[in-house]
């Protein structure tokens, strides 16, 4: 290897600084002038004969053998102390081509690597993405909109009634029609009894309300403004707009007092299944994994209430107020310990009445303490007869838990069992021993760690139901081990139908036979086995 050039080398390719024609003042940073300084002092170190060699050197050993180190014209400052120098990339185009002025003896300005290209590729356009409103509609949709606002305004130069409105509500904003009075009032701000065209297009088009999905649509129809959730009040004009215009409730209209009873039950039917955080509030998030949509669509276009099994139908609430109220014995429209200990014939232990009345599972609304109001109790008897149901889970568990530590453990559920064994001793059954039901809940609902249950092991068990029942509700415990093949294939002919159906079904006929005085017998007792969840 070559030695590296002693410093009297660098004299040779000392500037030649009075045929730059610089100018007597070097321009400041960033001026403009000082580009075009700085391109003829670059041009003019490529015209220096020992620049021309050390450029042709390089070129040659970058082809040859890839690396730059044996090349003996590198500038000795390049090598300070000879020290070794890593290899240039051979692929850097400041090297691999050599630029034509070089020889030229003249400026060219265009390969200076100081001065951006002229050919830069056009500034890319990012559309926009967010809008503060939504996303504005395609200009087809729009147009067929405004032109069905058009068709159905025409001739109501003052505006549209609320009934004209229910229309506009189902046809223009493919909306249920319960929905129109809460939107009508949203719209009417003033309270003049007419919704006009120009307020209409104002809400519901240029607000981009029609370019949202159905969810959000009505989550905003039905909210206050200053909130980003529902309460229980935010359904009430709904309810009163379903209870004055569907044909299956009209019965209702001479009973004022039921109508309400109706809403409030409709209302924590929906809070029951939607509100998983169990806060007394709605969000958008909850409202879109929910049914409430599709049961609302089904009760629009069903003249029979009772054919709409989520949330609306009159008799699932008839079966909810009677049997509270058989159970409120003094009609104080409470209920406390002895009086829920009667439910379903003694059917519950009295540890997990005190569970529930420990408020563990769910926060009583009620203000009284030691009781729970009607609130309380539909949320309970939905637990109750339905325990395959998410709610109605978490329910359930969070009363067994009684360390709070979101596992269930033997002993917790020895300490359950304890009082079903003794029931069953009093009732002259055979007893079952604790290990033998605890190897029967374990094969059943397969946990994950056999030492231990946690709430993810029943979601993905069938008979969750059937697990909670073996622990404190001896009346479908016995029921279940005793179950008739008629009523299993019954419950196959129907596989839509929940376990709270076929109860409310059920009682339903049996209060109705009652209430005409007949003999309830067949309709009640052992039959309501039938709501439990099968093996087979």
């Amino acid at each position: 290897m070559e030695a590296a050039p002693d410093l009297s080398a660098v004299s040779a390719l000392t500037l030649q600084v009075d045929l730059l024609q610089l100018p007597p003042e070097i321009p400041a940073p960033g001026a403009p002038a000082l580009r075009g300084v700085l391109d003829r002092l670059f041009t003019h170190w490529l015209s220096l004969p020992d620049t021309v060699a050390l450029v042709g050197c390089l070129a040659q050993k970058a082809k040859t053998s890839g690396g730059l180190a044996g090349c003996g014209m590198l500038p000795s400052m390049m090598m300070q102390g000879g020290a070794n120098v890593p290899p240039l990339s051979p692929r850097s185009p400041r090297l691999a081509r050599r630029p034509s002025g070089v020889g030229g003896g003249h400026s060219h300005r265009s390969a200076s690597p100081l001065r951006p290209s002229t050919a830069r590729a056009a500034k890319e356009i990012i559309p926009q993405f967010y809008f503060r409103d939504g996303r504005p509609p395609p200009y087809e949709q729009k147009r067929q909109c405004i032109s069905g606002v058009e068709q159905l305004f025409t001739g109501h130069s003052n505006g549209l009634r609320i009934q004209e409105f229910r229309m506009v509500t189902r046809e223009l904003c493919k909306i249920p029609s319960f929905f129109t009075t809460v939107l009508f009032a949203k719209i009417d701000k003033d309270n003049t009894g007419f919704v006009t065209r120009e307020a209409f297009m104002d809400f519901w088009v240029n607000s981009n309300m029609m370019n949202m999905d159905t969810e959000t649509q009505v989550f905003t129809i039905l909210k206050q403004h200053d909130h980003d959730y529902l309460t229980k009040e935010d359904f009430k004009p709904l309810l009163r707009d379903l209870l004055d215009n569907h044909p299956g409730l009209e019965f209702l209209k001479s009973t004022p007092e039921f109508q309400e009873r109706y809403a409030e039950t409709v209302v924590y039917r929906i809070f029951y299944c939607l509100s998983r955080i169990g806060s007394g509030l709605l969000t958008l998030r909850e409202l879109k994994r929910g049914n409430l949509l599709d049961a609302l669509r089904h009760a629009d276009d069903e003249e029979d209430i009772n054919k709409v099994l989520r949330y609306f139908s009159y008799e699932h609430f008839y079966v909810i107020y009677c049997k509270f109220w058989e159970l409120d014995t003094d009609h104080d429209f409470f209920i406390d310990k002895e009086n829920l200990i009667k439910y379903g014939n003694h059917a519950l232990t009295y540890r997990i009445v005190d569970r529930i009345f420990s408020e563990v599972p769910r926060k009583f609304t009620s203000k009284v303490a030691g009781k729970m109001c009607y609130e309380d109790f539909v949320h309970f008897i939905l637990s109750e007869e339905d325990k395959s149901s998410v709610p109605s889970q978490d329910y359930w568990f969070k009363c067994i838990d009684l360390d709070g530590n979101n596992i269930l453990t033997h002993n917790e559920l020895q300490y359950f069992f304890e009082e079903q064994l003794h029931r069953m001793e009093c009732m002259a059954q055979e007893p079952v021993l604790f290990e033998d039901i605890l190897c029967q809940l374990v094969d059943m609902i397969g946990p994950e760690d056999d030492t231990f249950f946690t709430i993810k092991d029943y979601r993905r068990c069938k008979l969750s139901g059937h697990f909670f029942n073996v622990l404190f509700n001896l009346n479908k415990f016995m029921a279940f081990e005793s179950r008739d093949p008629f009523l299993i294939r019954q419950m196959r002919e129907e596989p839509s139908l929940t376990d709270w159906d076929r109860f409310a079904r059920r009682e339903y006929i049996r209060l109705a036979m009652e209430e005409d005085g007949e003999d309830a017998s067949n309709a009640s007792g052992d039959v309501w086995d039938e709501s439990l969840e099968s093996p087979f």
